[in-house]
């Protein structure tokens, strides 16, 4: 295949991100994992300020990396890290909204699904509806993590919103009566690109607010203290 690197979007050059990279919609939330779980990291991109550090952890080479807010950020550099720098596993690790009274803000949610609600999907001109699902073997490893880690946590399945500020306010109790577990931005689009390009996706997600309780954490937690779903990321990947 041709290098296409560095691409419109990602400065760094073939060779330089690793084939296993972890991502997070903040880029300080990919520094902080970067300086806390790589040993030696090297800074690889900082186009745009979406900062990408490669790094060994446990002996295995992995890269770190923001991805931003929204299905179309997500997939603009997703796209570009399956398919023009041979990347071939993902796992984003990212905050959600509970729609679920049993889940609490520090719950750690594995996305087995990501329900969608923007356009993403249309691109592939199916002739139907495409079930966006992670990498079995990422979530198996994921929840036998989780389970030995002692965390509560849940496997299920995630939407992935086009919308924060949503005009319909009560839109989520539609989606909570269809045992959709939380609320996210990115998802889907991480496993339709994975699918699409033949590689793996995992979003592993730690519950920041509560649509049914109210509760809700700072912007400071949701960037260095969501220590459990980075360690499992970090773990299976």
């Amino acid at each position: 295949m041709k290098d296409m690197t560095p691409t419109p979007h990602i400065g760094a050059k073939f060779g330089e991100i690793a084939d296993k990279v972890i991502m997070a919609g903040d880029p300080r939330r990919a520094k902080f994992m970067a300086e806390h779980y790589l040993e030696n990291p090297k800074l690889v991109n900082e186009v745009r300020g979406m900062w990408c550090f490669t790094g060994i952890y446990k002996d295995k080479r992995v890269s770190v990396m923001g991805h931003g807010m929204g299905v179309s950020s997500i997939g603009i550099y997703t796209y570009e890290l399956y398919n023009f720098y041979g990347v071939k596993s993902i796992i984003r690790t990212g905050s959600a909204g509970a729609y679920q009274a049993d889940l609490h803000c520090g719950d750690v949610v594995i996305g087995m699904g990501a329900c969608d609600c923007s356009a993403y999907g249309v691109q592939y001109n199916l002739p139907g509806t495409f079930a966006p699902i992670a990498d079995f073997d990422l979530v198996r490893k994921a929840a036998d993590k989780a389970e030995s880690m002692g965390i509560n946590y849940r496997v299920g399945n995630l939407l992935a919103s086009e919308t924060f500020y949503s005009d319909d306010k009560e839109a989520w109790h539609k989606w909570q009566k269809m045992g959709v577990l939380a609320v996210e931005m990115e998802a889907s689009a991480l496993y339709m690109n994975a699918a699409r390009s033949g590689n793996r996706a995992l979003c592993i997600c730690t519950i920041s607010d509560s649509l049914v309780t109210g509760e809700e954490t700072t912007a400071q937690q949701r960037e260095t203290s969501f220590t459990n779903m980075m360690e499992i990321a970090f773990d299976i990947i």
